[in-house]
């Protein structure tokens, strides 16, 4: 196929169609460099955006420099030479220049630039100026190679060593792609009543424009049509996955204004908080309708999520239905069960088939723990409907547990739940009536990463903290000195009656990360510091018997200091425990170490959270600071965002080509809440996406087929 073969315009299905080798000038080498580069078709061409543009008529000139200031200036280089240092490093030095004066670069330890630097070559340089022996220098600047490109604006591309292109050729080879789509024009599928409303332009203009722009405005202009279609194409993928589950799902109509939940909420010793009482409004709608719920319920660490969460499991039982709630790990089902029978102790269930009206609330954890004989009792209750509410891991919707009539299942820090999971809930259900399905996470997830990682999900968020919690300070122990004031204070807890924990990021000794191991900070800390104090390890290579063995003495007091890995992070509940020391802290993540420290500041007494670090690690300072200033983990959640990027928090949930390769949850917050709203009117107007057949074919193309198909399906 040619790139003017016939009348319509061109669309990125055509485009993906075309080999990058029908380019003039692209040879099997080039064609090599570019597949390196993820470039094999003419789509993938045009969207692989200019990593920055270099605007020559507003660059700093190299006499308008000034030492300890960073700038962008255009260059020529003038000579190159290579020596070695007295320490046997290679020391290349660069002289370049224009009209306004001249610029020595200096790199170390880059021998290549000496091959790369050639006289006459134009580059864009960013860097710090410093004075060096009277001269303007710039040590191991950025460089980018602009070649002999005219215009006022250059765009310059992603480049690699090892590809061995460079950006002009790259740039020649996007204009010969653009000149040949000429003819026929670049289709564009988004409804023209859409992009007037937003103020976008065409697609075509667009993909011109962010390659080739007349001006930096242009550019920001280009940019802002590519995002939303980009965006667009996620969220279409997200919110049809949500309406074709709930098309062709049956689900149980609950009884929401039963007796039962207001029982409960009048038992609580604490008054529900107003973002309590606005979730358990949500879900409620959700239970009462006849699509079965799909909700992520997201609150910070001690939100109260588990009183929602009973809350809903309860709705089921007062139907006459069953509740189920899985946690990821044994331990945390244990925990749970016993969290939730202290929430429930003496709550009677409505029955007028019992002589007094009532009957006793039964709750059965299921585990591999669980004894034979105990296994065959629960059964029997599951099946005749005795047992009302069930605890356990995921084994719980495995074959071999069944339910009467399982009617609500509520899914612990597990949010990656897919069509085979709830195809086994689906045959939990009575007479293929799926049950309603509450996701919890206390991992705070930033606004635009939750509609875009989990748009098919409804999303609740408890925003609010329960009265009388105490908020638990936290220090940054940069050095020997402040770190002795850390086991100062981890031995005036414990002789206060308290628990501490101490977190070390791995197991066993490792050279290439230089970080604590547990067993060895275990011996270290019983031998010295803590001296004295009784300790225990804790690492997830222990048997499972063992680690609840050792879970169990902690809750009980019989342990003061718990020494473990991260196998505490997330739902670990003592509210005895005060004191939370993380060793090598700058080794985790903002969300961790947030989940770490909520382990402690779970009862009345004032907790304290250290993070032992000096700060090396890259981004530390920014990470560590953020923590000592804020306890609000949405708030951090932003934070990380903006340092870590959207790549971690996508993860595994955006498959193939739907990878954003312009957008950014963190620069593009609004156009995701923009590409959200368009997706719900497109998917919900008269003959859905069906009806338009030019952005079905980009979600084939992007979604990939199987995908694809269920989505497309209806």
């Amino acid at each position: 196929m040619t790139l003017a073969s016939a009348e319509a315009a061109l669309t990125l299905s055509d485009l993906s169609a075309i080999p990058v080798t029908a380019l003039k000038g692209v040879g099997p080498k080039k064609a090599d460099g570019l597949a390196e580069m993820g470039v094999e078709t003419v789509l993938d061409l045009l969207t692989y955006y200019p990593r920055r543009w270099v605007d020559r008529t507003n660059e700093a000139r190299v006499g308008d420099l000034r030492p300890g200031e960073e700038a962008l200036v255009l260059v020529t280089v003038r000579s190159t030479h290579k020596t070695m240092t007295r320490t046997r490093k290679v020391m290349v030095t660069v002289e370049t220049g224009d009209e306004s004066g001249r610029l020595r670069l200096v790199f170390f330890n880059q021998a290549w630039r000496e091959r790369q630097l050639q006289p006459g070559l134009q580059v864009a340089l960013f860097g710090r100026a410093e004075a060096y022996k009277g001269r303007l220098t710039m040590t191991n600047p950025v460089v980018d190679l602009i070649g002999d490109r005219t215009g006022r604006i250059v765009a310059v591309y992603p480049q690699s060593e090892k590809s061995g292109l460079t950006t002009w050729e790259i740039a020649g080879w996007v204009e010969t792609a653009l000149a040949r789509c000429r003819a026929r024009g670049i289709a564009d599928p988004v409804p023209a009543g859409v992009v007037r409303r937003l103020q976008l332009e065409s697609r075509e203009w667009a993909l011109r424009s962010i390659h080739a722009p007349d001006s930096m405005d242009a550019q920001r202009i280009a940019r802002r049509r590519l995002v939303f279609d980009e965006l667009l194409r996620v969220q279409l993928a997200l919110v049809l996955r949500k309406r074709a589950l709930e098309q062709e799902s049956v689900g149980i109509r609950h009884v929401v204004d039963g007796k039962l939940v207001a029982r409960f909420h009048e038992r609580l010793p604490f008054p529900l908080t107003g973002a309590q009482k606005r979730v358990i409004e949500q879900i409620e709608h959700d239970l009462a309708g006849q699509q079965p719920m799909h909700r992520l319920l997201q609150g910070d660490v001690g939100a109260g999520k588990t009183v929602v969460a009973v809350s809903a499991l309860l709705v089921a039982v007062q139907g006459g239905h069953q509740g189920a709630l899985m946690a990821p790990t044994e331990v945390l089902a244990e925990q749970h069960a016993l969290g939730v029978r202290a929430l429930l102790a003496d709550l009677e269930v409505p029955d007028p088939g019992t002589l007094t009206g009532d009957r006793p609330l039964r709750v059965e954890l299921l585990t591999n723990r669980t004894s034979a004989a105990e296994r065959r009792r629960i059964a029997a209750g599951l099946a005749d409907g005795t047992v009302d509410l069930l605890i356990g891991t995921h084994a719980l919707i495995q074959e071999g547990v069944e339910l009467r009539s399982l009617g609500v299942v509520v899914i612990d820090e597990q949010h990656r739940f897919g069509v085979e999971q709830r195809a086994m809930l689906r045959a939990k259900g009575r007479d293929g009536a799926v049950p309603d399905v509450l996701v919890m996470t206390a991992t705070p997830i930033p606004r635009t990463a939750a509609m875009t990682v989990y748009g098919d999900l409804d999303v609740s968020v408890l925003d609010e903290m329960p009265p009388g919690r105490t908020p638990i300070v936290t220090h940054w122990a940069r050095g020997p000195i402040e770190e002795d004031r850390v086991w100062a204070n981890v031995r005036s807890e414990v002789a206060e009656g308290h628990q501490a924990y101490v977190v070390c990021p791995l197991i066993e000794e490792s050279e290439k990360l230089e970080v604590a191991s547990a067993s060895d900070t275990f011996e270290r800390l019983r031998g010295g510091e803590l001296e004295g104090l009784r300790l225990a390890l804790l690492h997830g290579r222990l048997p499972a018997g063992e680690k609840a063995e050792i879970f169990e003495a902690f809750r009980r007091g019989e342990i003061d200091v718990l020494v473990a890995t991260t196998v505490i992070e997330v739902g670990v509940d003592v509210a005895n425990a005060t004191v939370m020391v993380i060793l090598d802290a700058s080794r985790f993540g903002i969300a961790q170490l947030h989940q770490l420290r909520g382990r402690v500041g779970r009862g009345q007494a004032a907790s304290v959270c250290w993070l032992i670090d000096e700060g090396a690690a890259e981004g530390a300072e920014a990470r560590l600071t953020a923590l000592v200033q804020s306890t609000d983990g949405f708030e951090l959640a932003e934070v990380d965002l903006d340092l870590r990027g959207e790549g971690t928090i996508m993860g595994e949930r955006q498959k193939g080509r739907s990878d954003l390769r312009l957008a950014s949850l963190r620069r593009d917050r609004e156009m995701v809440g923009l590409a959200r709203e368009v997706a719900f009117e497109l998917v919900d107007s008269d003959g859905g996406i069906t009806s338009l057949p030019g952005l079905a074919d980009e979600l084939r193309l992007f979604v990939g087929d199987e995908e694809a198909d269920f989505l497309l399906k209806g």
